[in-house]
C-alpha cells in the first residue's frame, strides 16, 4: 500500500496483518480523493482508521489535522508505525485508541468539529452503524463538512445526512454525505 498523492505521495505504508482489517485499495482512494478535491487546512476524523490510509492520504493532500481512531490492537500498532514513518507529529496526526462510537461521543462532548469524516468500518458491521453514529456525527460536522462512508455495495451504511454522491468500485460502495 502507498500514499497516492500529495507531499507523501509514493510513500509506502503498512497494512495490519490478518483479515480483520481491509484497507481501502490505492485505486479506490485515488478515485475518492479526486472526487473530494482540495483539502487545504481541513480537519479530518477517520473512524475505523485501520492502517490510517484514508486519514494519512488526506494529510498528504493538504488537510491540517487528522484524528485517527482504531480499536484493534494489531491495527493500532501498524497505524502508529505508519504515522511515525511519515514523520507526522501529534499536531498533524493524532491517534486515539478505542471504540469509534465512544471516541465520537467524547469528541462531541469536547465540542470538536471536523470538515471531513471517514467511516470505513468492517463491512459486516456497516449497515448497523449508521443509525447509531448518525446523530453523533451530525454534532461533529463543521458547516459544509462531508462524510465519506465505505461499505459493501450489498449492505451499505445508511446515514440520515444528505447524500451528494455515490460510486461503486467492484463490491465497494463509496457514499459522500454533507452536513445538513
Amino acid at each position: 500500500m502507498r500514499i497516492v498523492a500529495g507531499v507523501h505521495g509514493g510513500r509506502r505504508i503498512a497494512a495490519p496483518p490478518g483479515d480483520t482489517t481491509r484497507p481501502t485499495s490505492d485505486r479506490v482512494r485515488e478515485a475518492l480523493f479526486s472526487i473530494l478535491g482540495p483539502l487545504h487546512d481541513a480537519r479530518v476524523l477517520d473512524l475505523y482508521a485501520g492502517s490510517g490510509a484514508l486519514g494519512l492520504e488526506a494529510l498528504s493532500r493538504g488537510a491540517s489535522h487528522a484524528v485517527l481512531v482504531e480499536k484493534d490492537r494489531r491495527a493500532l500498532t501498524v497505524l502508529r508505525a505508519n504515522v511515525e514513518a511519515l514523520g507526522l507529529g501529534p499536531q498533524a496526526a493524532e491517534v486515539r485508541a478505542g471504540d469509534a462510537g465512544r471516541v465520537a461521543r467524547t469528541a462531541l462532548d469536547d465540542a470538536e468539529a471536523y470538515d471531513l469524516v471517514f467511516l470505513d468500518p468492517p463491512y459486516r458491521l456497516a449497515a448497523g452503524l449508521g443509525a447509531a453514529l448518525g446523530p453523533v456525527l451530525a454534532g461533529l460536522l463543521a458547516p459544509g463538512a462531508r462524510v465519506v462512508t465505505e461499505s459493501d455495495r450489498r449492505d451499505p451504511m445508511g446515514l440520515e445526512l444528505p447524500l451528494t454522491q455515490e460510486r461503486r468500485y467492484g463490491d465497494t460502495l463509496i457514499r459522500i454525505h454533507t452536513s445538513a
